[in-house]
């Protein structure tokens, strides 16, 4: 079949037509990407602050020393377990790939705990938060000594990881909140030094209490080594409940806007809605997906170190622990200077701080080869002096960096977001192909080709993110500057608070976005009527609202409180309640059955579920009538009806409708009206999304026109009327309507 000449030309202007709208819509999101000046980025361009005035500031140093402890007690058996990782196999009778397994997947169920912890310390005091957790790990390390098989040992090491968990969502967020943006580098810096201290200690301690207690023909001696170290953490763990709870996000507010605004009656964020918007902090991401790449190195490396040092050059436990004693000397060296000039280069320039932490591991793969193939121990060790210094030089760097991007009220959640995803595509990942080819291919192979190449990637990764985080913290800077805006207009007029506010809100699906800079009021009592043509974003903005979805930037408040990362669940309760466009209702139930599932939140008290299906078939007398027939053999129209009944069982604050015209006739679109305009001249508030300037205009206060997800009118609905050019976009525009 041959095409005309005509209908080829016709085709190939629609496809340019379409091109050229999408390249216009990422043209105009990216017109609308924030970025401030560097000084007014939190923590960039201010003076310089001396560590001990920022633990003055801070309150003191109990906070900080308390989580340096059970943080290098932590580190302290950790080591442990990479010392004595061939004693171990050798008691219970395991292979190098099944000791290494263990090894790495320890660091995985790290995972497991963090995103309960991280969850927990966005909503509750964070110091019984750690006091807790750390007596649990004590027990966990204990038990690890006693334990009688390698699926015993596994089980222990599954309690350790878990209760272990605390340690980076819930001590960064702490630290982050209580000590100054300008020290954040050397309190990073010196938890890391004490932490690689007790590592340094930690072989020859262990080494040692392993010699001692395994006598003339003894192998058990690493149990003892489990015995004892869990109890400093026990003590330890008694001072973490009498820690303060500091104000969250005291120092971005100080810094960015003067004063700390207090929220004294925060709602709980939804997981599902943190994770999705710390997903779109492209800094983080890209972090997150370095550093992924990278465990699978990370997390292995350190047991099959310790099993090629014995079987390549036949060293003891207490031998291997003085090897890898030195290069942690140096590595604390190191960090001596690497805190003072982290919060220095963070304040000239925070995208260096990036690009420093991805060349430092990218760097640090090419050592790796060398150290691996030096004759004798003594090369060995000299060998991995740079590596190393390289490598927890950049790890001190990351944790501080991306405090400052995250979210305050998402702190917990954001460290645990990247354990999730590093510990279980990194440390699972890397464990199974130890587990899989270690006792083939030997240690020193097994360790080249899983950390030389994904350490290369990782590293990549990093510099290439760097160009990100000024954009991430701007938004930051925006956020913070419309609470204080918000807090302002409070205290001027603190009796007229809108029932709902939007505010700077972009949204996207994927990477399309559709919905830039969303912002309006929808007052008490008033009807809002939002229109715009298909496409427009209208749906996608009552989602946001409702939760269904979650905006990469912006604010969302009910009544003043902020909801933006809320539960649909949670907002349902507060009285945000949706009718959907389209059908309802659950056809194959009667109206009755339909509405009775409607107040199924209010089962336990009968009595006000009567209350509440009497004041609907009040307000719907139709329904009373025809109770007991099928949903489905209802007209179009009176589906709508039940569905507009069941949303109103919820006794909405706010109701949202979303075409509520869709696909019905026009009488029974009039019927409709008429209870929608009693509800309004009742008082309810109502954000009513509409195809028709007519309907939507005859039971609306205000009206708000989007197109191609920006706000082009607000005003009201006389107002509207006289705009002739909105009028030709909803009726004859060519996205339909």
């Amino acid at each position: 079949m041959t095409v005309p000449d005509s209908s080829a030309s016709s085709a190939a202007a629609l496809a340019a037509t379409v091109l050229d709208e999408e390249a216009a819509r990422v043209e105009a999101g990216r017109a609308e990407e924030v970025l401030f000046a560097d000084d007014l980025l939190p923590g960039v361009g201010s003076e310089e602050l001396s560590l001990k005035r920022g633990l003055v500031m801070g309150g003191g140093a109990a906070t900080f020393v308390v989580l340096l402890v059970l943080n290098s007690l932590d580190e302290l058996q950790a080591s442990a377990f990479a010392i004595l990782a061939p004693d171990i196999r050798d008691t219970f009778g395991v292979g190098d790939g099944t000791i290494t397994f263990i090894g790495a997947i320890s660091s995985a169920f790290v995972v497991l705990g963090a995103v309960p912890m991280g969850w927990l310390a966005d909503r509750y005091r964070r110091g019984p938060i750690i006091g807790w957790s750390s007596i649990a790990f004590s027990g966990f390390v204990f038990l690890s000594g006693i334990a009688v098989n390698a699926f015993a040992f596994f089980w222990a090491r599954f309690g350790v990881g878990i209760a272990k968990a605390n340690t980076i969502p819930v001590h960064s967020s702490m630290l982050a909140d209580t000590y100054p943006i300008g020290v954040r580098g050397r309190i990073g810096a010196i938890t890391a030094i004490a932490g690689r201290g007790v590592a340094v200690i930690s072989p020859l301690l262990v080494g040692l209490i392993t010699e001692i207690a395994n006598g003339p023909g003894e192998v058990d001696g690493w149990r003892w080594a489990y015995y004892i170290l869990g109890v400093p953490v026990m003590i330890a763990a008694l001072a973490a409940f009498r820690l303060k709870e500091p104000t969250r996000g005291q120092w971005e507010k100080e810094d960015v806007l003067g004063e700390v605004i207090e929220d004294h009656d925060p709602l709980p964020p939804s997981m599902e809605s943190a994770f999705a918007r710390l997903w779109q902090i492209r800094t983080l991401r890209g972090v997150i997906i370095g550093f992924s790449a990278m465990g699978f190195g990370i997390f292995t490396a350190p047991f099959l170190e310790s099993i090629f040092l014995e079987d390549h050059f036949g060293l003891d436990s207490l031998d291997r622990g003085i090897a890898k004693t030195a290069g942690g000397i140096f590595v604390m060296i190191a960090l001596i200077y690497v805190g003072p000039r982290f919060d220095k280069l963070y304040r000239k320039d925070p995208a260096l701080v990036v690009r420093l932490v991805g060349a430092l591991i990218f760097s640090s793969a090419f050592l790796m080869p060398v150290q691996y193939f030096m004759p004798n121990v003594a090369g060995f060790v000299i060998a991995s002096i740079p590596r190393e210094v390289m490598l927890f030089t950049a790890f001190a760097m990351v944790v501080p960096m991306l405090q400052s991007i995250l979210p305050y009220r998402l702190r917990g959640l954001g460290a645990a977001l990247g354990t999730l995803y590093i510990f279980f595509t990194g440390a699972l990942g890397g464990g199974l192909i130890a587990l899989m080819f270690a006792d083939a291919w030997g240690a020193r192979t097994t360790v080249l080709v899983l950390s030389v190449p994904t350490t290369l990637i990782g590293g990549a990764l990093m510099m290439r993110t760097a160009k990100f985080i000024k954009s991430d913290l701007s938004v930051v800077v925006q956020e913070l500057q419309e609470e204080l805006a918000e807090s302002e207009r409070r205290k001027q007029d603190p009796d007229d608070v809108p029932a709902l506010q939007i505010n700077n809100i972009d949204f996207s699906y994927g990477k399309v976005q559709v919905l830039f800079d969303i912002g309006f009021d929808v007052k008490r009592g008033e009807s809002l009527a939002l229109l715009g043509t298909n496409g427009a974003g209208k749906s996608t903005v009552l989602r946001v609202i409702s939760g269904l979805g979650t905006p990469s930037r912006g604010v969302v408040r009910h009544h003043g409180r902020t909801i933006t990362y809320v539960s649909p669940e949670t907002r349902s309760r507060l009285g945000i309640q949706q009718l959907p466009g389209g059908s309802g209702v659950f056809s194959e139930m009667t109206v009755h059955q339909n509405l009775i599932m409607g107040a199924y939140k209010h089962r336990n008290d009968r009595s006000d579920v009567q209350r509440r299906l009497d004041r609907v078939t009040e307000l719907f007398p139709l329904l009373g009538e025809r109770e007991g027939e099928l949903a489905g053999n209802l007209s179009g129209g009176q589906q709508q009806m039940l569905a507009l009944a069941v949303t109103m069982l919820n006794e909405p604050d706010v109701l949202l409708i979303d075409e509520l015209s869709l696909g019905l006739a026009p009488t029974v679109v009039q019927e409709l009206l008429k209870h929608v305009d009693t509800l309004r001249e009742a008082g309810q508030t109502m954000i009513i999304v509409e195809q028709s300037i007519n309907i939507a205009l005859a039971i609306s206060d205000r009206a708000i026109f989007l197109e191609k997800g920006q706000v082009r009118f607000e005003g009201s609905a006389a107002e509207l009327l006289e705009r002739d050019d909105i009028a030709r976009a909803v009726f004859l525009g060519d996205e339909g309507g």
